[in-house]
């Protein structure tokens, strides 16, 4: 490309444009921060695109003979956030190409953004050129000027006939070729155009509640919050996301808070081929904000042309109104609740509560109000003991659907709360199928309700709700870890295997992988395996009282039944009021063989009311067979 063409100066290529002019680069037409220097480099590689432009000649270009730098690493740096800008990667690069030893070359196509001023520049050349032959073109006599121009005519016929048939068939073929049907996609993280970092959670809380509308949808999969937030500032090209989550197009877009006024602007791209398809500004007051996700999450699925029924049409387009100091409170809330951690999930406990005293009829805060209980009470997090969180956790969740009887996550925890604490197994399942049909795309509601069929050992079913909730999430690490924990109570130990290695490529710290790993080489007399998995669970996972009790149970496998006794002494010492830590007391017992003092310990934990899911560990396969062992099942609501 000629570098003294002055007229046009908008370029595009792929989804991007640059104004040479005024040194600005878009994606999708919004303005991508880049500094001045790694642009002018962009430029100039973009004006040779196709050839190998050395080093030398940019520093030549670029860094003048009185400047005094370190050009190796300056030159480094800006391609470096050339492509940082561009989403590009030095190993897999769609744009910029390093060749080595050489310099660097531009890979896509470019072309003039302004269609209509290259016709016009074409229409000018052809009259100029009519007027005044070209200097050193000898002109011939009229006669071989008409038979050429007869020439001429008869060529351009020919070609006019092969256009129109080429057209034609291209129609017939598009009329024959169905159109592009979406029926997944991922949004990724919302980028916050606020230079203040502590607003990440308004932007984050955006991208949560746009899944959670468009998760409505029951003929369109929408990746759960977990996966497409390992994304967030990961600068992937976009073909790459969508192969790794397994989507077909994916919406990206920013948000933007300034003071009571909100702008939300997203783009939905076919991601295969990283085609814009469409974008769309929203903007409106922050108490308004869920109607503008909601004519967000509308046009989306206007877009994508995928069925929706009228029940999640009324959703879509029921506009809710929130106080902003409680929305606010409640994306807080959200934010630290999706960190999973106790001090995330005390922090989520204040947020939700002060969104309640803001707003006493917001619902949703006391949705989250009962999900953050729900895990507070939880033997993973252990916060609170289970009698004084799951009641609460009730509460909440009852009164979220007093508010809002459509609220999807609220039955998910209410059902929670059934299963786990009330060990009314019936009211559960009704409360978890309710919550899936007015959520079809709430990862969460699948995860737990194959636990609720795994209860009623309705294994199969089970297996299929946990594919369906790692389909909707399939970089959730915990979602991962049950499924292998569902696959060993199935008694699949070679898949579980499977899905314990996966989580732990993803991550190798994951100390619930360890753990389900190992139980898997245990059922199948892998001990000394076992042992090592269990021993790196119980570190990582800083002395889970679970894991130690499962490390106990593979000793005494091993033949080490002094070790796993000492482990049984350190376990007790540790039981204090509201933490006896009964159930993995109890499986050591059953290990060792000791069926009285297993059975006494399991009454203890009957009595601070544990989940009835620890009664379906291997552990306790010893004592299935006994009448005081079944009588407690039946008690917790497990069918016989």
């Amino acid at each position: 490309m000629p570098e003294n063409d002055h007229q046009t100066r908008r370029l595009r290529f792929s989804v991007f444009e640059v104004d040479l002019n005024a040194g600005e680069l878009r994606k999708h037409g919004m303005k991508i921060r880049i500094q001045e220097q790694p642009f002018q480099l962009l430029a100039t590689l973009i004006e040779h695109a196709g050839e190998v432009v050395s080093r030398e000649d940019l520093q030549k270009k670029l860094w003048t003979a009185n400047t005094f730098v370190d050009f190796d690493h300056g030159l480094n740096k800006a391609v470096n956030k050339i492509r940082e800008a561009l989403g590009d990667s030095a190993e897999s690069p769609r744009f910029v190409e390093t060749v080595s030893r050489r310099g660097y070359r531009f890979l896509a196509e470019v072309q003039d953004a302004d269609a209509a001023f290259v016709l016009r520049s074409a229409s000018a050349t052809q009259s100029h050129l009519a007027a005044e032959p070209p200097v050193g073109v000898e002109v011939v006599d009229k006669p071989a000027i008409a038979k050429r121009h007869s020439l001429s005519l008869a060529w351009k016929a020919v070609l006019v006939l092969l256009l129109v048939a080429f057209v034609g068939a291209w129609k017939v073929r598009s009329w024959k070729r169905p159109s592009l049907v979406i029926r997944s996609l991922a949004v990724l993280p919302l980028e916050s155009l606020s230079s203040d970092a502590s607003q990440d959670y308004f932007a984050d809380g955006m991208t949560d509640e746009l899944i959670s509308d468009l998760g409505q949808i029951s003929a369109l999969r929408v990746i759960s919050r977990t996966s497409v937030m390992a994304y967030k500032h990961a600068h992937k090209p976009l073909p790459q996301i969508a192969r790794e989550l397994n989507v077909d197009a994916v919406v990206e877009g920013t948000v933007l808070r300034s003071g009571d006024q909100v702008r939300i602007t997203a783009q939905l791209i076919e991601a295969a081929a990283d085609k814009h398809l469409w974008s769309q500004s929203y903007e409106g007051e922050l108490r308004n904000t869920l109607a503008l996700q909601n004519q967000v999450a509308s046009a989306i699925a206007d877009q994508i042309r995928i069925n929706v029924n009228p029940q999640e049409q009324a959703a879509l387009k029921t506009a809710k109104v929130v106080e902003p100091e409680a929305y606010q409170s409640y994306l807080k809330g959200r934010f630290f609740w999706n960190k999973r951690t106790a001090d995330g999930l005390r922090a989520a406990l204040a947020y939700f509560n002060q969104a309640i005293e803001e707003d006493p009829k917001y619902a949703q805060a006391y949705s989250g109000l009962a999900d953050t209980y729900a895990l507070l009470g939880d033997w993973q997090y252990a916060v609170m003991t289970t009698k004084e969180a799951l009641p609460k956790a009730k509460a909440a969740a009852v009164k979220a659907l007093d508010l809002d009887s459509t609220l999807g996550e609220a039955h998910n925890s209410l059902a929670f709360c059934l299963d786990g604490f009330d060990w009314d197994l019936e009211s559960g399942g009704k409360e978890f199928r309710r919550a899936i049909q007015l959520n079809p795309g709430y990862a969460t509601a699948h995860h737990w309700y194959a636990w609720h069929l795994a209860l009623l050992r309705r294994y199969d079913e089970a297996i299929e709700e946990m594919k369906k909730a790692q389909n909707l999430d399939p970089l959730s690490l915990i979602i991962d870890a049950d499924f292998a924990e569902l696959l060993v109570l199935a008694h699949s130990y070679d898949e579980s295997i499977i899905q314990s290695r996966k989580a732990i490529e993803m991550d190798p710290n994951f100390a619930l992988a360890h753990n389900q790993l190992a139980q898997a080489y245990l059922q199948k007399h892998m001990n000394e395996d076992a042992v090592a998995e269990f021993q790196k669970a119980v570190q990582l996972s800083g002395g889970s009282p679970t894991c130690i009790a499962n490390l106990a149970r593979a000793y005494v496998a091993s033949g080490k039944r002094s070790e796993a006794e000492k482990l049984l002494s350190d376990l007790k010492k540790r039981s204090t009021t509201g933490y006896s830590h009964a159930s993995e007391i109890a499986v050591i017992y059953a290990s060792l063989g000791d069926t009285d003092q297993a059975m006494s310990w399991l009454e203890k934990g009957y009595e601070e009311r544990f989940n009835p899911g620890v009664l379906l560990r291997p552990g306790f396969d010893p004592l299935r067979s006994n009448p005081r062992f079944q009588d407690l099942a039946s008690r917790v609501g497990l069918p016989r």
